[in-house]
């Protein structure tokens, strides 16, 4: 026989008036209209060309410019949930130094200027078709 242990509830309180949620446990804690359980979605400028991030802390970053509650922005939460669900599993990890996918670890550096990964003996601006990202297109 299986069992679990159900955690502590997590509702909404009230402070002078202004009702709040136990999930928003920093300044950043995210949209509150775009974020998942867990997972704050924090609306923020990114580099050109970048529309969203997933971060080691299991947050998301989502450019400010993707109009909110719009097709796009439904699609890049769900691409970046995909990433930081494999870290959150251990299956993505990453620093400035190494992106590590299923146990390959892969360089990065910032070469002239651009964020780059080396998979198979060449250096990849990020972003590129990795396999992570391939798994996270799915």
């Amino acid at each position: 026989i299986m069992g679990f242990k159900l955690g502590t509830e997590r509702g909404n309180y009230a402070v002078s008036g202004e009702i709040r949620s136990k999930m928003r446990f920093h300044k950043e804690s995210g949209d509150p209209d775009a974020s998942v359980p867990g997972t704050p979605v924090i609306r923020k400028n990114l580099e050109e060309g970048v529309l969203g991030e997933a971060n080691m802390d299991g947050s998301i970053y989502l450019s400010n410019k993707v109009q909110p509650d719009s097709f796009e922005e439904s699609k890049i939460i769900s691409h970046e949930m995909r990433h930081a669900t494999d870290i959150k599993i251990g299956k993505l990890e990453y620093t400035d130094d190494y992106v590590k996918w299923n146990g390959n670890t892969f360089a990065r550096q910032t070469r002239n200027g651009k964020d780059m990964i080396k998979v198979d003996g060449k250096w990849t601006e990020a972003g590129g078709d990795f396999p992570w990202e391939k798994e996270a297109n799915i």
